[in-house]
């Protein structure tokens, strides 16, 4: 498209064009003239000077053919000259039609943008005006709700006035307050219809329970399933064997310098009675009493017992312990497939392996729920990540619970931070005693994975004082209600069977004792697993014939 700008160059070319031909036409006028002035002016010179007639006429006609000569070359240059001019007109002309075509076609783009614009501002206009309509529209309909709110405020104090109304004449009436009527109605239901509401309660009872757990077991026997451990529960050593007694006067050594070296490098109490051949090694922390008996069992083995050999051996001990301790870290984040954590936190784990609860190794124990906790996850569709490292990590608190006050969750959650673990890890491994809420679904995870865990057959052992205790509180907790005949705690503490007095005690209220009951265990009793609460009514009619 040619534009104004491109035309004015173009007409300042042409015009360049025809005033130099016009110059080159007058310069080759004007020296064939000089020429000819030259030449006649010699011809005279020669004809007056030499005085010879023939010369004079044989230089005119040179001269002559020479003017003839000079006046067809200017023909022949007007004669181009018009040419020039003939197409310089034509070039002019083609380029004025040209700009005129581009003029033109410039104002058809203009009248067509103005139509376009003309177009958007009446769209415009008219979205404006609609705009304004339904602004309008809204405000009276905002008006019409707060004026029915209003009356709906209205209505309602009357309604409220009428039923407080109401519920006054009826008391007047019928002598009773709200809550009196309210038991009263309860119970002629509840008396009328007693067989049908303990039937209807057993059954909706029934399929919540078949349909909530079916599924939930089903995930959680999957995730089990797929783990392989150990039944039989594991518990560090805190006796020493040893070849005979006479041993033990060594161990003590001269005014007891042997035993109080010992005891003041590793830490622990050394225990020597009359127990036959075995010393006893006392103390809470467990890798102080795993480095005492290996640190024991070597000066026995080496049979050298004295101050300065037993510094050497416990400090040699020390060393291949604290080896140990990274080495199961190691094993055990490569077993479970968890990568990137800090080489002391590895560590830390690896003082699990050293730790026990109720009989049950910490670091197998964390192993097992955090591949638990991973399939469940992988199961309901949770992160399997996070279940995974935090039940792993759950109980790392329990490797430095006795150096720092505090529960373990809450430490190990202090210990996650520190090595910069993520928010949603810490806080799935910090509720899983639920001494935080918990807020996600691997929280949940790990907790449930935890219990699993803790309460198989085999994992964990209690002393026979703890066990006893146990159940005696749960018998007392369930003869604490009334109607109660007798209690009894069976299945290791997993079912408590409760007799109650046939006479004092209806169907319903059997139904309404054993709900009681399993509340009150959950909210005052702390139990592994789960307790089974059967309510027993039994009515004898016993008679004799004579």
């Amino acid at each position: 498209m040619i534009t104004g700008k491109s035309y004015v160059k173009s007409l300042f070319f042409i015009n360049f064009e025809v005033t130099q031909l016009n110059l080159n036409f007058i310069m080759n006028t004007i020296i064939y003239l000089v020429l000819g002035l030259i030449i006649g002016a010699t011809g005279i010179y020669v004809y007056f000077t030499l005085g010879g007639k023939k010369k004079l006429r044989k230089f005119e006609e040179a001269n002559a053919k020479k003017i003839a000569a000079a006046e067809r070359k200017l023909s022949d240059a007007e004669h181009k000259a018009s040419i020039a001019e003939n197409k310089l007109k034509e070039k002019i002309l083609d380029a004025k039609n040209k700009a005129l075509d581009i003029i033109e076609e410039a104002k058809n783009e203009e009248r067509n943008m103005r139509r376009q614009l003309e177009k958007q501002e009446s769209r415009l206009i008219s979205k404006e005006d609609s705009l304004d309509q339904k602004a309008t529209e809204v405000e009276k309909l905002k008006e019409n709700i707060l004026k029915k709110e209003e009356s709906l405020k209205v209505q309602e104090e009357k309604v409220e006035a009428m039923y407080k109304e109401q519920e006054e004449k009826l008391s007047e009436i019928t002598k009773l307050s709200q809550e009196e009527a309210k038991e009263m109605l309860l119970s002629n239901v509840e008396r009328d219809y007693k067989d049908e509401i303990v039937n209807h309660y057993k059954s909706m009872v029934k399929d919540a329970k078949e349909d909530a757990n079916k599924e939930a077991k089903n995930i959680i026997a999957q995730a089990i399933q797929k783990i392989s451990s150990d039944v039989t529960s594991e518990s560090t050593q805190t006796i020493v064997d040893l070849p005979n007694d006479e041993i033990k006067g060594r161990v003590i050594g001269r005014e007891g310098r042997n035993i109080n070296a010992f005891e003041h490098l590793t830490g622990v109490d050394v225990i020597v009675d009359d127990t036959p051949n075995a010393i006893m090694i006392s103390g809470f922390d467990l890798v102080r009493r795993y480095i005492a008996k290996r640190s024991l069992e070597k000066l026995v083995e080496d049979g050298r017992i004295q101050p300065a050999r037993i510094e050497s051996v416990v400090e040699e001990t020390k060393a291949e312990v604290h080896q140990m301790m990274k080495e199961f870290g190691e094993k055990a984040t490569y077993e479970m497939g968890i990568t990137g954590l800090h080489p002391d936190l590895i560590k830390i784990i690896g003082r699990l392996r050293f730790r026990t609860s109720y009989g049950q190794n910490v670091l197998k124990h964390s192993m097992e729920v955090g591949l638990i906790a991973a399939h469940i996850a992988a199961e309901i569709g949770a992160d399997v990540h996070t279940a995974k490292v935090a039940g792993f990590l759950h109980d790392i608190g329990k490797a430095v619970d006795h150096e720092i006050e505090g529960s373990h969750a809450l430490i190990g959650a202090e210990i996650l931070k520190k090595y910069g673990l993520s928010k949603e890890i810490i806080h799935a491994a910090e509720a899983h005693h639920e001494e935080v809420p918990m807020d996600t679904a691997e929280a949940m995870i790990v907790y449930a994975a935890d219990a699993i865990s803790a309460s198989r057959p085999g994992a964990r052992r209690e002393t026979i004082t703890t066990f006893l205790k146990r159940l005696q509180e749960l018998e007392d907790l369930a003869k604490s209600f009334k109607g109660v005949e007798k209690c009894y705690a069976i299945q290791a503490g997993r079912e408590v069977r409760v007799f109650v007095k046939p006479d004092a005690i209806d169907d319903l209220g059997a139904t309404k004792l054993s709900h009681e009951i399993a509340r009150k265990i959950e909210t005052e009793l702390a139990y592994p697993g789960t307790i089974k609460v059967q309510v027993i009514r039994e009515l004898r009619a016993i008679d004799v014939a004579k």
